[in-house]
């Protein structure tokens, strides 16, 4: 069989691509750097405080449920906290989880850090109690427990499963405490958010890799073959 070095097709002489792999690095940077941006925003509310005094705080940008001004707060929600324990907090969370995230890839991580960050915002914003202010990233974070949790029955990889497992496992009864409506001071709306983004992201990069294998699959199927001899 002649082959043609011009080819695109497997087995007519073209070299197909190397897989590059999960972008490992760029994810961890990512995420190293949202949590260094959080730290920063904390260290400048806490200099505004002691300049101005505490009735200008930049916390008073946080979601505030069914106001038109509130809305904004969807995007500054993640980045502010109350106080120096609940940014530490959220701090380990999110590099420990959000580590084992970034193990597969920048892609997985955006996603499910962005779906966790907008659905969790908006639900504060639906259901979050009029006169309150919900900050802090620990929306994020619970979309992060939900998605390692659950997207081992997406993607059907036994290390996703065991993983989720461990993860269950640590963070379960914390995670179903912080979903209460019981607890005063917790912004379970938020909670809530973050917990069904992670999950909708779990699902979504699951039907994107079958999309991905359906159309290798009509690739493989379709190709031309090449000339014999």
């Amino acid at each position: 069989m002649n082959r043609d070095p011009r080819s695109p097709w497997p087995g007519t002489g073209a070299a197909r691509p190397a897989d590059p792999g999960p972008r490992r690095w760029p994810a961890l940077v990512l995420l190293w750097s949202f949590v260094a941006l959080m730290w920063v925003v904390e260290a400048a509310d806490r200099v505004i405080v002691e300049l101005v005094g505490p009735r200008q705080t930049l916390d008073d940008y946080g979601v505030q449920p069914l106001s038109t001004d509130g809305l904004l707060g969807i995007v500054f929600q993640p980045l502010l906290h109350g106080d120096w324990a609940h940014l530490i907090g959220n701090s380990i969370a999110l590099l420990v989880l959000g580590s084992i995230i970034a193990l597969s890839g920048i892609r997985p991580l955006l996603s499910v850090t962005l779906i966790s960050w907008l659905a969790s915002g908006v639900v504060s914003w639906l259901l979050g109690g009029a006169g309150t202010v919900h900050i802090g990233a620990s929306g994020i974070v619970f979309g992060y427990i939900f998605y390692v949790i659950v997207r081992g029955f997406f993607s059907r990889r036994i290390l996703h499963l065991v993983i989720g497992l461990v993860i269950g496992f640590y963070y379960g009864l914390e995670a179903l405490a912080g979903l209460s409506p019981m607890l005063d001071g917790v912004s379970w709306q938020g909670h809530l958010g973050g917990a069904v983004g992670g999950v909708a992201s779990a699902y979504g990069l699951r039907r994107d890799r079958d999309r991905g294998a359906r159309r290798l699959t009509a690739g493989r199927a379709g190709r031309p073959a090449g000339p014999r001899r």
